[in-house]
């Protein structure tokens, strides 16, 4: 079957794929969930102007209105929702790929994956139902709220759960790639191992 637990050269089995599966729904369910909520909360409490201080001359909640990407990227551009639709849909059937292929010997990849996918579901939902009049216009884009001042007078782009998931999921999947490899090279050079013989063996 092909969800068994299959055999680390430490003898020690991996934990079968179907419970790694579980772990990254469930990282994905409360990141996509907790954008959505937030989302929500900022779009009924701060859309009239209001500005919540928690660290004053840090941290602010501030309502913002993102047409681009993450971080306000390509915020004006009008072709830039299609783009980050597009973009969104690429990078979740990768990460599915990921999920598919990566030894489920450590749980940090689908840790990193969940928090991706729930971060870039979150987006997407904005991109597909938020409308607001920007300039007289309608515009599709995302609730931001988050502004944190990295400098006196100088604030980060406003962003939102999602973007802090993605960041986040993306370095860990980085790091853990970087120090664990995608597992490819061991597979690989398991299968080209010489057979034992039967001499040898005795």
């Amino acid at each position: 079957m092909a969800d068994a637990p299959s055999a680390t050269p430490s003898g020690i089995d991996d934990p079968p794929r179907r419970s790694r599966f579980i772990l990254l729904a469930v990282f994905a369910a409360v990141t996509l969930g907790l954008d959505l909520w937030t989302k929500a909360w900022a779009w009924d409490t701060l859309r009239d102007g209001t500005v919540i201080t928690i660290v004053d001359n840090w941290f602010y909640y501030e309502f913002g209105f993102n047409t681009g990407s993450a971080f306000s990227f390509l915020r004006d551009a009008s072709y830039a929702r299609a783009v980050f639709i597009v973009v969104t849909l690429f990078a979740l059937v990768y990460m599915g790929h990921l999920a598919r292929t990566l030894p489920t010997r450590h749980a940090v990849y689908f840790v990193a994956i969940g928090l991706v996918s729930g971060g870039a579901l979150g987006n997407l939902h904005d991109r597909l139902v938020r409308v607001m009049d920007v300039r007289g216009e309608a515009r599709y884009g995302v609730v931001d709220f988050i502004k944190v001042f990295y400098w006196e007078g100088k604030p980060w782009p406003t962003f939102n759960v999602a973007d802090i998931a993605l960041v986040v999921g993306v370095g860990l999947l980085f790091i853990a790639l970087s120090r664990y490899g995608d597992g490819t090279e061991k597979a690989s050079a398991g299968s080209t191992a010489p057979p034992r013989s039967d001499r040898a063996a005795k």
